[in-house]
This record gives structure tokens, sequence and C-alpha cells, in this order.
């Protein structure tokens, strides 16, 4: 098993643009690939109930499997447990599926009911990243998820900790802020599907400092997909909650209270809007628990 150490971004109509052309990428070149997935669960929904997400990858003429687990983390900011093979494929590789470790804690039956769910279809633009012993792979993706006759955009960032401190990945993406209009995501493409697939999202509770962000971020992510504006008001209210709870002799509490001014307008997100998230997401920690 891997651990996956990441910070998932979602980006502005204009941000994959402004992001080629950041001075922090100024003579790195892309590589760019195809990337074809499809996600697999029981009927039911086990693995996603479990916070699991099962897929296979085509990239490259290869067929990867990977099996991730439920993460830790908010603002975007999430740490995985990971397993990736390569197998021949069309189909899933069972018999090795079955000795991994989340699986068997499924009980008897699962791999029997596995059934393809819902598919992913991007292009990734990828650059390798590294100063002072940090590297991270950059990797932009932009293509859709796709449920039956329902799909969804994908047009995100994803900063993936290769050497160094956690910490650097935020650093590194409040650098990419200044000029791209970007922000935190919470939501993987996998729960992102199954929502897709669910014909609609379930909000997490708000309650501590943390969690109230969390839940801004996921309805920010909820309403991306759906268009629907009742998302980008729980997103509000979530800040507003954020904001009247730390007071505004807090600088958390002040970013959270114009933030939440600033969701009242429909292009909402600009460089500085998103900046202003991630200092939030980032400063968040050290903020006392509400009650």
């Amino acid at each position: 098993m891997a651990k996956e150490i990441e910070l998932k971004l979602a980006l502005a109509p204009s941000g994959p643009e402004a992001l080629r052309r950041h001075p922090r990428l100024a003579g790195l070149e892309p590589r760019t690939t195809r990337l074809g997935n499809t996600y697999f669960d029981t009927p039911d929904g086990r693995l996603e109930a479990e916070r699991m997400a099962l897929r296979l990858r085509h990239a490259d003429g290869r067929i990867l499997q990977t099996l991730k687990t439920s993460g830790q983390g908010s603002g975007g900011l999430s740490t995985r447990g990971e397993w990736e093979w390569e197998v021949m494929g069309p189909g899933l590789d069972l018999a090795r599926l079955a000795d991994l470790p989340p699986i068997e804690a499924l009980g008897e039956g699962v791999l029997g009911e596995l059934v393809p769910r819902f598919a992913t279809d991007f292009a990734r633009e990828t650059w390798w990243w590294e100063r002072d012993g940090t590297s991270v792979e950059i990797a932009l993706d932009l293509g859709e998820i796709k449920s039956d006759d329902r799909t969804a955009p994908i047009r995100e960032l994803e900063l993936e900790l290769k050497a160094g401190e956690p910490a650097a990945l935020l650093e590194l993406a409040e650098s990419l802020a200044e000029n791209v209009p970007l922000r935190p995501s919470d939501t993987s493409k996998a729960a992102r599907g199954g929502a897709l697939l669910a014909g609609g999202w379930t909000l997490p509770e708000g309650g501590s400092a943390p969690a109230w962000l969390h839940r801004a971020v996921v309805a920010l992510d909820a309403h991306a997909d759906t268009g629907d504006e009742a998302f980008r008001e729980a997103a509000r209210e979530a800040l507003r909650r954020l904001a009247d709870a730390l007071g505004d002799t807090r600088e958390e509490g002040r970013l959270a209270g114009r933030l939440a001014a600033a969701l009242s307008h429909d292009d909402w997100l600009t460089a500085d809007t998103g900046s202003q998230l991630l200092a939030l997401s980032r400063r968040l920690p050290e903020a006392v628990a509400l009650g």
C-alpha cells in the first residue's frame, strides 16, 4: 500500500490557460495523456458507503487497477491509502483484489457483486515541479464524468506530493492562486460520479471550524456539478456560520466573512477569492473548535 498525499483544486473556466502561463511552470514541459476510467461498486454501493473507490484505468496502452480508501483532511488536502497494479484486462483482477485488507473487511460475497457504475474520460497535462527537496506532480485534468445520460465537467488541478512536507502543497497552491482562479475541492472524481449516479448530493454536517469549511467546499463542488443555486447558498451559510463563531477579531473570521459576501456574485471565483479560501484552509487547523 502507498499513501497518496494530494491537494485537489477546482478551476474557473479561465483557469487552465492561466495555469499554463504561470511563472512557476515556466521552462517545464507538460506531458499529456488521455485517461479513460471505469469505476466499480456493488449495486447497493457498498464501496462508496465505506468511502472506497475501485477503478480500471486505460492509459498509454496499459490497464491499471486501483483501490483507494477513505482520506483524511479538508480544504482540498487529503491523505489516502492506495493500491495500484497493472492488469491484463479487460475485467477486474479479482484474485489480487481479494487479498487487500479493505476488501477483506467487507466480508464474503462482495467481489461477485462488483459491476461497472460510471466512467470518467479526461486529458491530463502533467508537470514535474521540484524545489529544495520537494517534488510535486502537478496534474491538470480536463474532461467529463459520465453516468448513463448524465454528465459533469472535469476541470481540476491535483498537486500530489512525491517528496517533502505536505505544507509545500499549500505553499505551491497559494503561489499558483496569485494568477490562477482556483479553489480547494474536497470531492474526489469517484464521489462526484457516485453523486451523478444517485442523482443527488448529501452535504457533510458543520460543527467545528474545519467542519464548516468542509461543508462549504463540498457545497461548492455540488454547485459546480449541478448548477443548483441552493448549494451555493449552503456554502455561503456555512461560511457565515464560521465567520460568526470565530468573530471579526480573528483573521480566520474576517476571511470567512469576506468569502461569504463574495459568494453572492455569480462570478465569485477569482484569483483573489481563491487565494482567500486557500488561506482560510491553511489557517483553520489553528483555530479553536466551535460548539
